[in-house]
């Protein structure tokens, strides 16, 4: 690591009477990973708004090279050197690769006229920074979310960065995927590139980080070299408690199943998948993102019709044909993606949650009955632990992990028997997840049959007591409560979900064997 390229000094900030930030000190050296780390809530996104001249501190400094940085708008930060890629990666996706690269390179440098060979020649420099191949010509909304993160990166190069700050930038990739960004990352780094890393995801901070800042309830509360620390101490200074995440595991029962699915196919998303789902159960659907898992949770839900194959619940044969019908047979569904399919962000938490029980709450007089609405968000925000106990908040406003709970708060209040969760935690830190996960044991030990989507080996192994892997569209392996306890397991299932065509089928427990026996 080289000598200190950004400072702050004393920064703190304030909004509408409440601090946000109080007194940050650090620094970032040149040529440094520096990881920053905490839960939601606990300042990171706020302080990089600061250093990217989005916010102006209430007091204090970010100095580069010395030199103190505007604070009046993000062009100071810009020409410093300083470069941010947010979690959505703020791409047009109706332009192409060439002119998402080198628009803002252009715009900076005050360009007049479009000059396209002049576009394809900073696009095809950057790229190969980046040290990878894209079509200069093939517009963003095509391609992939990892290639997407690879324009980010070059347009981010683009402008002469010399700090690079990237928020969450493994959310939605494979296992895969992450791997080849890391290696990008770590690459950028030795060329000098100073890169602030924030990320939930503990493996991937100790995989590059040279160091980790630590953040809680807006103050600094560690610096450390990564390698003093590992996930239990961290997890311990990010949340100021021990973390720890409880195995489930099912009590036997001889009831019969809640829901069958017989060799249901859908052209294109997946082909001849079959298993049971009993109460109690939590059983997980794995595998690398395009693996058809989400797109049969969409076909449970009435979102994306089968072409073929049966779906019975209680032992009954049925059809779902919409959202509407699956609840009401009782099926709940947690989206992927919360923001966009999950919640309305300008409504109140109130309204958010009385949306999907609407009908129970409106009286005689056809009129929402507000008392009891208020009641139940207020039972909700009380029973998921949401942090901001003001009802009437807009939930664009909250943290990721309370967006999560009043998600998962709303569908509860419609008292599902089947609940689908797809990648419950993404982008949640790891107090909320832990959480997230109580709340999920308790629905199943309750009776509910649950259904998590994850491609992450320690969600599937702490929460699920059945597995079934997917691989392009189809059932690659199926696992019981006996290997999931396996002291190998973790790895094993790892290597399944990263290289599944290297994996050979081993089949312990059928998922769709009707002993009420199994676990």
């Amino acid at each position: 690591m080289g000598d200190s390229i950004l400072t702050a000094e004393n920064l703190s900030i304030d909004f509408g009477g409440v601090t946000a930030l109080e007194n940050i000190n650090l620094s970032i050296g040149q040529g440094e990973i520096l990881c920053l780390a905490g839960e939601n809530g606990s300042g990171k996104s706020t302080f990089v708004k600061i250093v990217s001249g989005v916010y102006s501190p209430s007091s204090g400094s970010v100095s580069i090279d010395g030199s103190l940085v505007d604070s009046h708008g993000p062009r100071g930060a810009i020409s410093a050197g300083v470069q941010v890629i947010y979690q959505d990666l703020s791409l047009f996706d109706h332009l192409t690769v060439a002119e998402n690269i080198s628009i803002n390179r252009m715009m900076h440098d005050g360009s007049k006229l479009v000059k396209r060979s002049a576009m394809r020649t900073i696009a095809a420099e950057q790229l190969a920074r980046v040290g990878v191949e894209l079509p200069l010509d093939e517009r963003v909304s095509t391609l992939s979310v990892a290639n997407k993160q690879l324009v980010a990166i070059a347009r981010a190069l683009s402008m002469d960065a010399r700090i690079l700050f990237m928020d969450e930038p493994t959310t939605a990739l494979t296992t895969n995927e992450v791997k080849r960004l890391l290696k990008i990352v770590l690459e950028l780094k030795n060329r000098g590139l100073s890169i602030v890393f924030i990320s939930h995801k503990l493996d991937e901070v100790f995989a590059i980080a040279d160091r980790i800042i630590i953040f809680r309830n807006g103050h600094k509360v560690g610096d450390f070299p990564a390698h003093e620390l590992d996930e239990e101490s961290l997890s311990f200074h990010m949340t100021g408690r021990r973390v720890s995440y409880a195995r489930y595991h099912r009590e036997p029962n001889d009831e019969a199943p809640l829901l069958q699915v017989q060799g249901l196919s859908r052209q294109g998303n997946y082909s001849d998948v079959s298993f049971d789902l009993r109460k109690g159960d939590i059983l997980g659907l794995t595998g690398l993102l395009g693996a058809g898992r989400t797109e049969l949770a969409l076909s449970l839900f009435g979102l994306n019709t089968p072409d073929s194959g049966q779906i019975l619940i209680d032992g009954k044969l049925t059809s779902i044909s919409s959202p509407l019908h699956a609840m009401g047979h009782g099926i709940a569904l947690v989206p992927e993606d919360r923001k966009a399919q999950g919640l309305f962000g300008a409504q109140s938490i109130r309204n958010n949650v009385s949306s999907n029980v609407i009908d129970s709450l409106v009286g005689r007089t056809r009129l929402i009955d507000r008392k009891a609405e208020k009641a139940l968000a207020q039972t909700t925000v009380q029973k998921m632990n949401v942090n901001n106990k003001d009802i009437d908040t807009p939930v664009e406003n909250l943290s990721g992990g309370n967006q999560q709970k009043v998600v998962i708060g709303k569908w509860i209040a419609r008292e599902p028997t089947i609940f689908i969760l797809d990648s419950p935690t993404v982008g949640i830190d790891i107090g909320s997840k832990q959480e997230i996960y109580d709340r999920i044991h308790a629905l199943a030990a309750s009776g509910i049959g649950v259904i998590v989507i994850s491609d992450e080996p320690e969600e599937i192994i702490a929460n699920c007591n059945r597995v079934l892997v997917m691989h392009e569209g189809v059932v690659l392996d199926r696992f019981g409560e006996a290997d999931l306890r396996a002291p190998e397991f973790k790895d094993r299932l790892a290597t399944i979900i990263s290289d599944p065509g290297a994996h050979v089928k081993h089949v312990t427990v059928p998922l769709t064997s009707t002993s009420g026996n199994q676990q």
